[in-house]
């Protein structure tokens, strides 16, 4: 917009005016990155600061009326160039000294002064120093202070900041970004509905267990509690779901607040909340960041030794022992190998744990529940002793509660649960495998399983091969698409899945070879699907990164595909599209019910993802999967692949 011209001191810069206005009108122009209402009143021009003093409404939005310029939101008026107000009024917005030469308009405009260190400089510098490295986030009038010291880190190379175009979708990139990593992830939104928005993703993360710290901006504190526009008593909302919500005030710690948050996000395993009022955000700060040193216990604790000799005992002895592991023993993988290998005992996992023994690993029995594959259940119902590590024994688990159970958990709450367990061992997978190990030797009674785990691949992959065949002429079948999945995945990708018919036939039909997947486990949220792919990018643009979603979910959140547009995220987006909401179709069909108000109306989503500036790609017919899933991985940037399916063909 301008050009510096003609620096008349130390603290004064002449900057030259690109457009300026016609008579008696006004309008903004942003010069050296200030806004300055410009108008020209009775031949004279002038230049003051865009905000108005009252309750800064901005006067470039105003008019001129009998000489003066009157403000857009209240009518307060002002001399337009000089900024005084009639008589009796004392409010004046700044003004500056504008000349008209020869080659143009210029105005004078101070230097701006270094911006001082504010409190929200100490609370981001705080989570940066906790390790907080990502925020997902829409700024807005009642964040800004906040938003601004996240910018300055952004700029100095402390942490990331991705934008997004719903607060819901960044609060499911934080939960999905706390899944992967153990580590959270920040979701910013403003006072009132972006604050409100994010409860579900938030919801998700508490359910989940992922650390997610939300940060909310207030209202100013001398309105809170007034009715004031978007007034909304913040932690009131959030309490339910956060582990901590606390309002940070002008005599706070600040630091101490912020370290907390994470700390409570960490400890335990949930999300924390700090809201921020608009003033306070901007307050001048002298006050060091806070640091994690010493102030983070090792949670890594082994189980009580008589429960180990008693675990130790049932294994010993045990014929046909089964490991079913949740997303608990995520950490443990290693462990989970070397103890099912030592035993020749298949390891089975739950939905949510899917993938933390490839499928393709001699013991790797698949997923195990409503999800699950035949080979899992049938190899789970021969077995004499089910070692479950990690797993909540929720009813979409499908674990027999009559079968004989060691149970392995670091969460007291979580042993015996839904059901008594044999022997109960609290403590944390990797160790307590680790012990159960060691302990065990080589003095076991098992039977060997291989055998019987090809035995059972065998069998159902020729099923798989007979559904993929299938085709009445209205679209993919799930068994061909996730056949072809299987296919031309990349071994080291990061896989996010949503909600619907697609996630169940993901489950029993994608064959893993130790792709980590994350899900909408126990919230079970439609929409998570992409948002999560996204945060899975932020966690480690490294690795590819996969969403695999349907026609349902993805409508909820589709403009985040312009997100990753922004960023250069190269998610590559499998999307299933049957046209209809096909899970709740199906449990109406199962109800006795008529199938009402499930159809969908759609976009070509391979055109939406070109409109976005996205690859999109289509299939319709499996002679051509193959080659979309392949022109899918290959393509740089983020692609989608439109995929029509038969809803009956799942």
């Amino acid at each position: 917009m301008t050009d510096k011209q003609h620096q008349s001191d130390g603290a004064t810069r002449w900057h030259k005016l690109d457009e300026l206005p016609d008579e008696g009108r006004v309008h903004t122009a942003v010069v050296d990155g200030r806004a300055l209402a410009l108008s020209r009143c009775a031949g004279k021009l002038g230049a003051l600061d865009n905000h108005c003093p009252h309750q800064g409404g901005p006067l470039g939005e105003g008019s001129i009326e009998n000489g003066w310029l009157r403000c857009p939101w209240h009518g307060y008026d002002y001399n337009p160039t000089d900024g005084r107000p009639p008589e009796g009024f004392s409010d004046a917005p700044a003004s500056y000294e504008v000349e008209e030469r020869a080659d143009g308009a210029y105005v004078a405009l101070p230097a701006e002064s270094e911006r001082p260190r504010s409190v929200s400089d100490v609370l981001v510098e705080t989570l940066v120093a906790w390790g907080v490295d990502t925020v997902f986030g829409m700024v807005g009038h009642s964040n800004l202070g906040f938003a601004e010291a996240v910018r300055r880190a952004e700029e100095r190379g402390e942490l990331r900041y991705i934008g997004i175009r719903h607060e819901g979708a960044g609060s499911f990139a934080a939960s999905a970004y706390g899944k992967l990593t153990g580590r959270p992830a920040v979701c910013l939104g403003i006072a009132g509905p972006g604050s409100t928005n994010m409860l579900t993703g938030l919801y998700d993360a508490r359910l989940d267990s992922a650390p997610v710290l939300a940060v909310s901006g207030q209202v100013p504190s001398t309105v809170l509690g007034c009715g004031a526009f978007q007034d909304v008593d913040l932690s009131a909302v959030f309490r339910d779901v956060a582990l901590s919500t606390v309002t940070v005030h002008a005599g706070s710690d600040h630091a101490e607040l912020a370290g907390t948050a994470v700390k409570h996000a960490l400890d335990g395993r949930g999300v924390a909340h700090l809201v921020l009022p608009d003033e306070v955000q901007d307050q001048p700060s002298d006050a060091k960041a806070g640091s994690p040193a010493g102030r983070q216990a090792n949670l890594a604790v082994t189980p009580p030794a008589a429960e180990l000799t008693a675990a130790l005992e049932r294994l010993r002895t045990a014929r046909r022992p089964v490991l079913i592991v949740g997303e608990g023993a995520r950490g443990a993988q290693a462990e989970v190998t070397a103890l099912g290998e030592r035993l020749g005992a298949p390891v089975l996992t739950t939905f949510r744990a899917k993938g933390l023994v490839a499928d393709t690993h001699p013991l790797g029995a698949g997923v195990l529940g409503r999800s699950g594959t035949p080979v899992a259940s049938w190899l789970m119902n021969e077995s004499d002793l089910l070692l479950v590590v990690g797993a909540s024994f929720a009813n979409h688990t499908g674990i027999a509660p009559y079968k004989p159970i060691i149970q392995v958990d670091d969460t007291p709450a979580v042993i015996g649960r839904f059901t008594g367990v044999d022997v109960g061992l609290l403590g944390d997978a990797a160790v307590t495998l680790t012990e159960l190990l060691e302990g065990l030797g080589h003095d076991v009674k098992a039977e060997d399983q291989r055998d019987d785990v090809a035995a059972r691949w065998a069998i159902w992959r020729k099923e798989k091969e007979r559904r993929a065949a299938d085709d009445r002429g209205q679209g993919l079948s799930s068994a061909a698409v996730f056949a072809a999945l299987t296919r031309h995945c990349p071994t080291d990708a990061v896989m996010t899945v949503d909600v619907g018919n697609h996630a169940y036939s993901f489950g029993r039909y994608f064959e893993s070879t130790g792709q980590p997947v994350l899900m909408s486990g126990y919230l079970g949220s439609i929409g998570f699907g992409y948002p999560a792919a996204m945060g899975a990018w932020a966690a480690d643009p490294s690795r590819p990164i996969v969403a695999v979603t349907g026609d349902g979910g993805f409508g909820q959140y589709l403009a985040e595909l312009t997100t990753a547009v922004k960023h250069h995220m190269p998610i590559k987006h499998v999307l299933l599209d049957n046209g209809s909401l096909g899970k709740i179709s199906k449990e109406q069909l199962a109800g006795h019910l008529p199938v009402w108000q499930t159809s969908l109306v759609n976009p070509d989503f391979a055109d939406f993802a070109r409109s976005c500036g996205a690859t999109g790609l289509t299939a319709g017919t499996p002679t051509e999967l193959d080659d979309a899933m392949r022109t899918l991985f290959a393509t740089d940037g983020p692609a989608l692949l439109h995929l029509r399916t038969d809803a009956t063909l799942v």
